[in-house]
């Protein structure tokens, strides 16, 4: 890997652990990608409806990979339930990696995306590889890449909760139950047992349709994506995105509105998990590749994705993390 793809930031000190990061990119490839979408988008998964087996399978999975980075759990168990109705219920799969574990941080950044879709319909199965297979993997991606920084001895000012959210489909139910969750004290630090509520999130990062590069919005170039929210955050941090595009040589044309026009960006802004979080005034921002015409598709498969094109964007969303969690 060549030091222009490496997210190498400013100062010395930050340039001290390019080494590192570079280390955390490698955990993951695009053929990495191709393979965990192939799962999620198999007829095991069904289509991953909620409440289905196939959205059970897939919640497991998700679990499994949760597990082997070491994330650590919150109440004990990576699956927290979210009741839709009586013979409806899904599982949000939640797990932290902590700032530093000597000092405990109280402060938290939320990093999600939803693995379910709509499952069976009619007899046919919407496999649901953009939406949101996609997102399920940069976050199991990123996953990988923060547990390697962490096992290399990183610290960071906050902690990092990582949630799979389930039930988007079903009005966001998955996200509405989690925020039920921080704004009743029900989810507790796994380290000092403190509960964590909404006064200590300092952003929401949720990541919904990242896979594909057939959007009419960017035209002419597939090395494209989309940030929504850029509004929510601090000035001082309104250019970490491009300062990251341009250090870390990936260049990819960056979009920060939809269609260009404020009514479509700010529709589109509150479509998907993060609306909870903008309703009630948690910065939180949306990466996205756009709608298409694939969308809630059957044919809405791996073979329509580009694993190059999402494995640039998982880097450089790493690479804008990193650079929030040390602002």
């Amino acid at each position: 890997m060549t030091a222009a793809l490496l997210c190498i930031h400013a100062g010395a000190q930050n340039a001290s652990w390019a080494k590192e990061e570079a280390a955390a990119v490698g955990q993951v490839t695009p053929q990495e990608l191709e393979m965990e979408l192939t799962f999620l988008t198999d007829t095991l998964c069904h289509g991953r409806g909620t409440g289905t087996k196939g959205n059970t399978e897939a919640a497991f999975w998700i679990a499994r990979q949760f597990n082997e980075a070491g994330l650590l759990m919150l109440d004990k168990t990576y699956a927290k339930k979210v009741y839709i109705r009586q013979d409806v219920i899904g599982r949000n799969i939640v797990g932290m990696i902590p700032g530093a574990v000597s000092v405990p941080r109280d402060r938290y950044i939320i990093v999600g995306a939803h693995y379910d879709h709509l499952g069976e319909i009619s007899g046919k199965t919407y496999p649901g590889a953009d939406s949101n297979a996609s997102g399920t993997v940069a976050l199991i991606s990123l996953i990988e890449m923060f547990s390697t920084m962490k096992t290399l001895g990183k610290v960071y000012d906050s902690n990092i909760i990582f949630v799979a959210f389930d039930a988007k489909e079903w009005s966001l139910s998955g996200s509405q139950e989690f925020w039920n969750m921080l704004d009743y004290g029900r989810l507790r630090d796994p380290l000092t047992g403190a509960a964590i509520t909404p006064d200590k999130i300092s952003l929401m990062v949720n990541i919904d349709q990242i896979g594909s590069t057939l959007s009419p919005i960017h035209k002419g170039r597939e090395d494209y994506m989309i940030m929504l929210g850029t509004q929510s955050l601090k000035r001082s941090q309104r250019n970490f995105l491009a300062e990251c595009n341009r250090s870390s040589g990936l260049n990819m044309d960056i979009g920060l509105d939809y269609y260009g026009s404020r009514n479509f960006t700010d529709v589109f802004y509150r479509l998907s998990d993060q609306r909870v979080f903008v309703d009630n005034d948690i910065p939180a921002v949306l990466f996205t590749s756009g709608i298409t015409m694939n969308n809630n598709k059957t044919w809405d498969n791996v073979e329509s994705l580009d694993m190059d094109v999402l494995h640039k964007r998982i880097r450089l969303i790493f690479c804008w993390l990193q650079k929030m969690l040390q602002s």
